[in-house]
């Protein structure tokens, strides 16, 4: 089974600077898993250590201000050596703060950031929950780590520590932010709405949620004051799954996989044309695919594509997910939302072949994707979400 690890080269270590309604008369079940005729695993994750994060450790800049560089020549080796050593510990030190950003990116071009707010497995010297702001852009050109007490939490804390993030690495306020945790929801969006800053609920905050993971087992397990087996404060939701829109409802729907190289045809065509949907950065994930691997996925069909999709696009879709003990699809999007995205009538065959496109699913590392398109023949998609379900993340 695959595991999900990031591609080495963009984990950072400190330099020398500071669909339809559950009808099910008119959602078809295909009799098996179908290979649709665009659309049927050899499946690699990268397994390399991590090296394209930044260590927590002394704040840092990089910012396209040359390092500079001081040549000691009369030096004592002894005392290189123990400099050498302090700056490693330092380097190390999982106690300190970041702020880091690629010398070789363009502020400007920084127009989304990831955020978490919200308390970790760690007590201060007041035997109290310690709380952390955590940002990042979608490429990790951007990071950001800072530490707060317990009782500074509120959406000006939160407006202020997202103002210095501009002033400290010189970029500009971004014009969205998305963010996963509904319990955080008033707090940030608070504090976006005083900056003039989009805030965007949304589990498609994929980059930040894979550095927490690496986090966790990095910084916060080896910080002095890490409580083991102490539970996130603030979980992530899993609600019980609602009725579908009228709007966002198809009219026939079929499992079907398609071959990695045709995934990568289809995430190319959402940047050259106007087609509706999202993508992800598989080299960030360091998800290594043969072109020939099948993915899984979800195909609607509906005479009104081009609305539908059009709907579905300001949905922050994360995922699709067969559950098979309520014989339907589930569509997850934005924070804890959750649609019952079409049914099927129960029975050994349909539920062996729900169970076969989790299992492929998950044999892909969570990677699946959905599209929309005008008949299920076609060739041509309306709409195509590339599409990664991910664990909740420990923190």
């Amino acid at each position: 089974m695959a595991t999900l690890s990031f591609n080495p080269t963009r984990i950072r270590t400190p330099g020398g600077l500071h669909l339809c309604k559950p009808k099910p008369r008119s959602l078809p079940f295909p009799q098996s898993i179908k290979t649709a005729k665009r659309f049927s695993a050899d499946f690699r994750i990268n397994q390399q250590l991590l090296h394209r994060f930044r260590s927590n450790s002394v704040s840092e800049s990089s910012i396209s201000v040359p390092e500079e560089v001081e040549v000691a020549v009369d030096e004592d080796e002894d005392e290189d050596e123990a400099e050498a050593e302090a700056e490693a510990e330092a380097e190390d030190d999982p106690t300190l703060e970041l702020a880091y950003l690629d010398s070789e990116t363009d502020p400007e071009s920084i127009t989304e950031w990831e955020l978490d707010f919200c308390s970790r497995p760690i007590l201060d010297i007041r035997g109290k929950k310690v709380w952390e702001l955590v940002a990042c852009d979608n490429s990790l050109s951007l990071q950001y780590t800072k530490y707060f007490p317990n009782n500074v939490i509120n959406s000006i804390t939160l407006r202020d520590a997202i103002s210095s993030i501009t002033e400290e690495l010189g970029v500009p306020l971004p014009e969205k932010i998305r963010f996963f945790r509904s319990q955080m929801q008033t707090i940030i969006t608070k504090a976006c709405t005083e900056l003039g800053v989009k805030p965007i609920p949304s589990k498609r905050c994929l980059s930040l949620l894979l550095w927490l993971e690496e986090r966790y087992e990095t910084v916060y397990t080896r910080h002095p004051g890490f409580q083991k087996g102490s539970k996130p404060l603030l979980a992530l939701d899993n609600p019980f799954p609602m009725e579908l829109p009228d709007n966002l409802f198809g009219e026939r729907w079929a499992f079907v996989q398609l071959p990695f190289s045709a995934v990568q045809e289809e995430v190319s065509n959402l940047n050259a044309s106007f087609m509706f949907g999202s993508s992800l950065d598989l080299d960030l994930l360091g998800i290594e695919i043969d072109d020939n691997s099948m993915i899984p996925g979800l195909s609607v069909a509906s005479s009104r594509a081009q609305p539908l999709a059009a709907w579905m696009n300001g949905m922050e879709v994360y995922s699709v997910e067969a559950d098979t003990s309520r014989a339907c699809l589930i569509l997850s999007v934005g924070i804890s939302t959750r649609y019952v995205y079409a049914t099927y009538k129960k029975n050994p065959v349909t539920t062996a072949e729900a169970e076969a496109w989790e299992a492929a699913k998950k044999a892909c590392g969570g990677l699946h994707f959905l599209a929309i398109q005008d008949d299920l023949d076609s060739e041509d998609c309306v709409g195509f979400w590339l599409l990664l379900d991910l664990p909740p993340p420990p923190v």
